[in-house]
């Protein structure tokens, strides 16, 4: 019944916005990309925190007019940095918290734009890497672990700004080319071809790049820290063939192939592994 009601809502959606764009096509447009980049879920409020977030110190970061939210659990002088994905927020770690913190570094997670406690309304690839940079520029962030985009941005992240201080990267189940998440967004809503067409001029103006090369694998081999990639072969969310397309492209990346864990990867075994990796 859900789905029947889901398929139904998108549907109805697309049909408007494919009438809109013959009668007020720069409406329609942004209408589209609303769909596409305003997260739906993933929302904090502050007073409604998950307890472990709460015993963090939360220190919030202003920079031109944005707030990007911090949760810090202090350590050592090792900075180790978290970006969680799509629709998400920073109560993802909750499962892998315990066993980063037995290495006594200092463990930052940070809400996304329009995510947790963060502000904005649009979540879009190229402003969480400019959340990231401001954040790991000002605790000097030496390890970065990113799930799905997240894992995605924090490519994209070290591939434009080349920080030095990053030594290590963990990326876990995350996409690969933009054209495979856009084109099942077209699909999903069934919409024509006008729009995608005005889709496709915003997107290479707002990624300041060509569709088809904005893709993880394209900036993997383009960054010189060591990584360690995992995916599920089960992954329903972000195939495995997408992660596979990371590995082959990333010169220095241990890949590690899971099977059963789907799209969250929360698995004792494969936290050790991520621990080993950093820190022996």
């Amino acid at each position: 019944m859900k789905k029947a009601v889901y398929f139904l809502l998108t549907k109805s959606i697309g049909i408007y916005i494919n009438l809109l764009s013959f009668i007020v096509p720069d409406k329609a447009t942004q209408i589209a990309h609303g769909y596409f980049s305003m997260p739906r879920k993933g929302k904090f409020k502050k007073n409604k925190l998950p307890k472990f977030l709460e015993e963090a110190q939360l220190e919030t970061v202003s920079h031109n007019g944005d707030s990007i939210q911090t949760y810090i659990w202090k350590g050592n002088e090792t900075i180790i940095l978290l970006v969680h994905g799509w629709e998400s927020n920073s109560s993802r770690w909750k499962k892998m918290l315990p066993y980063l913190k037995q290495s006594g570094s200092t463990i930052i997670a940070i809400d996304g734009p329009a995510q947790g406690l963060s502000s904005g309304t649009e979540f879009t690839v190229p402003k969480y890497a400019e959340f990231i940079d401001i954040v790991a520029q000002k605790y000097q962030a030496n390890y970065i672990i990113g799930h799905s985009l997240g894992g995605k941005t924090s490519l994209y992240y070290q591939y434009k700004y080349q920080n030095p201080t990053v030594q290590k990267m963990v990326i876990l189940g995350a996409p690969s080319d933009f054209n495979v998440i856009f084109n099942n967004f077209i699909r999903l809503l069934s919409l024509n071809d006008k729009i995608v067409k005005a889709l496709e001029v915003k997107y290479t103006s707002i990624l300041e790049q060509n569709l088809h090369q904005f893709s993880a694998h394209e900036f993997a081999s383009n960054i010189n820290v060591k990584g360690f990639l995992a995916h599920d072969i089960d992954d329903i969310i972000v195939l495995f063939k997408e992660g596979k397309k990371i590995a082959q492209s990333w010169k220095d990346v241990q890949f590690v192939e899971t099977k059963g864990l789907g799209h969250k990867l929360h698995d004792e075994e494969l936290y050790q592994k991520v621990y080993q990796f950093l820190f022996e």
